[in-house]
């Protein structure tokens, strides 16, 4: 029996039981396995892949959408893989065409590396945004923060959606009511009773990630991101270069530059809500 080409792969829709292969195909492309990460896209998320006849996946990728269910207002790409040795012979080309299809009238983001951006450019999407990783072990000091934080309680969940939503420009309830169990920290900044900011910081292999970082200013962000390192060794972000005193914060306080990654959309010009007010990501996958 011959083997079927490439192209004759039928695209399905992956679920929670395809967490292994996905951190398989992961780790065949350097990535870092990041089951705990895969674990939380599958479930809140839809992805896609095409299995290798051979075993494991071809490709994959997750969306991850917010707003109403019947008519998202936005969804996110990440996660796009596709294994070594099926590399540049346009399956990832043809995933993307396919989730771009499936996905019909709905706007779309992604954070694009370098070499994945041409592809992205080829099928419409824009460059919009920048966002730098900085990642290392965070050194307190400089003046206390005179913003209060605090650890979240499950009685802030319903204000902490609220805020989210508002800032964020659309509904992310499946997301973040999951961020509790996700993360191993939750802090919620507040003034006068009333919740200003909330940040999280979740395990992903050896260090932890600060996302999504919500916060009225950068004096807010701050006082999070060190309330969120007094817990912890090493951190690491994404945050959106717009943020500039931010980001000369952290590498004051250690943290150094990794890379930079473009920010897409398609359908829309610009993401919705208030990038002043939204400093990082849940991660780069899931926007």
């Amino acid at each position: 029996m011959s083997t079927p080409s490439l192209a004759d792969l039928p695209i399905r829709r992956l679920t929670p039981r395809d967490l292994t292969a996905c951190a398989d195909l992961s780790e065949n492309r350097g990535w870092p396995r990041e089951e705990h990460k895969w674990g939380l896209l599958l479930a809140a998320g839809t992805g896609y892949g095409i299995d290798d006849p051979a075993g494991g996946l071809v490709t994959a990728c997750v969306v991850t959408e917010y707003g109403p269910r019947e008519r998202p207002d936005l969804g996110a790409i990440g996660m796009v893989l596709v294994a070594e040795r099926h590399a540049r012979q346009g399956v990832g080309r043809r995933l993307m065409r396919h989730v771009v299809a499936e996905m019909s009238t709905t706007p779309l983001t992604l954070h694009a590396t370098p070499s994945g951006r041409p592809l992205y450019e080829e099928l419409g999407f824009k460059v919009t945004g920048r966002a730098e990783m900085v990642r290392g072990r965070f050194i307190p000091g400089g003046p206390e923060s005179e913003v209060f934080t605090r650890p979240a309680t499950a009685e802030d969940l319903t204000a902490i959606v609220r805020l989210d939503e508002e800032i964020f420009g659309a509904d992310r309830t499946h997301v973040i009511t999951r961020l509790p169990a996700f993360s191993d920290q939750l802090r919620v900044a507040e003034e006068n009773g009333r919740i200003i900011g909330y940040a999280s910081a979740w395990p992903n292999m050896d260090n932890h990630v600060v996302g999504p970082l919500i916060a009225r200013d950068t004096e807010t962000a701050k006082a999070l991101i060190a309330s969120l390192a007094a817990h912890t060794n090493l951190l690491r972000t994404d945050i959106d270069v717009r943020h500039e005193e931010l980001l000369s914060w952290v590498k004051e306080r250690g943290l150094t530059s990794i890379a930079f990654n473009a920010v897409m959309t398609y359908g829309i010009s610009e993401l919705p809500g208030d990038w002043t007010r939204r400093f990082a990501p849940l991660t780069v996958a899931a926007g």
